[in-house]
């Protein structure tokens, strides 16, 4: 089993670099697998859009949190870090340039020597969208094209892309990432980002982990996966959760192969120790 920490952009470990040092040195040592950082470029004050991940539609703390930047914090992490690898969990792809994505992420890629991983979703905050000049209408339709024109621009010798967001007529898009590929993965528990993942996707992680809302939603994405021809048990799953090793094991049995946990300590001084304990009483404990 894999293990990933989620939300190590946020905190005391996004807003120094003592703190993401600590974070991602401690989790490298312990044996964690890679890190993943959250993604809002703004929060509007009083947005009403409801946030899926809680009872009550709102995200944790306050509108003005700070959310460092992802892919500034994991290129800031790759250089302190030599094998831990480095995940978007998730990045709003809809709201971003593609060109610019794919560049960001391919050169973050060479410099970390083919540690990054990018997380993807398809975005929830209708203001957001609207804040930064984005149409929050199709963007399910946007991220799937983004998906494929990365991939171009990833793989490609010269690209040449004709789609309905994003038209190449012939570029080179240089560096390429270290094998030519940034592996994807589609965030959300919703029916429409488990069909995307089961079509596009090289790994899937629903926000959400109970058994029920697991088993019900990789069904779909096994569907849509034998629909588009793919082999679904390629598609790594990832999922958060459980932190004891009977319920990693439960999870491991619906197809589970990343277990994400939070930092465990958001105290700069307690993360290493947190993580010593979770590894030597949890990780040790399972396959």
């Amino acid at each position: 089993m894999k293990f990933g920490i989620i939300f190590g952009n946020m905190g005391p470990f996004g807003m120094s670099g003592d703190g993401a040092k600590a974070l991602v040195t401690a989790a490298e040592d312990v044996g964690i697998e890679s890190v993943w950082t959250v993604e809002h470029v703004l929060v509007p004050e009083g947005y009403e859009s409801p946030y899926p991940y809680s009872a009550d539609g709102k995200m944790q703390g306050p509108d003005d949190m700070p959310i460092p930047d992802s892919f500034t914090w994991l290129a800031y992490v790759a250089a302190v870090t030599s094998t831990i690898k480095l995940a978007t969990g998730v990045a709003i792809l809809p709201q971003r340039n593609v060109v610019y994505t794919a560049k960001e992420i391919a050169t973050i890629d060479q410099l970390s020597g083919g540690r990054v991983i990018l997380g993807v979703g398809a975005g929830w905050m209708k203001e957001e969208f609207e804040a930064v000049g984005v149409p929050f209408e199709r963007r399910g339709a946007r991220t799937d094209e983004y998906i494929r024109a990365l991939r171009a621009l990833w793989g490609d010798e010269k690209v040449t892309f004709e789609g309905e967001f994003v038209n190449l007529p012939g570029v080179y898009c240089r560096p390429q990432p270290v094998n030519k590929t940034v592996p994807i993965v589609i965030g959300g528990h919703s029916e429409a980002s488990a069909r995307r993942a089961g079509r596009l996707g090289d790994g899937y992680f629903p926000g959400r982990g109970d058994e029920a809302t697991l088993t019900r939603i990789l069904g779909i994405m096994r569907q849509s996966a034998e629909e588009a021809g793919r082999d679904p048990n390629a598609i790594e799953v990832s999922a958060g959760g459980a932190l004891d090793p009977a319920g990693i094991e439960r999870m491991a049995e619906l197809g589970v192969s990343r277990i994400m946990i939070p930092p465990l300590a958001f105290d700069v001084d307690g993360i290493r120790g947190a993580l010593e304990g979770f590894a030597e009483n949890v990780m040790a404990k399972v396959a």
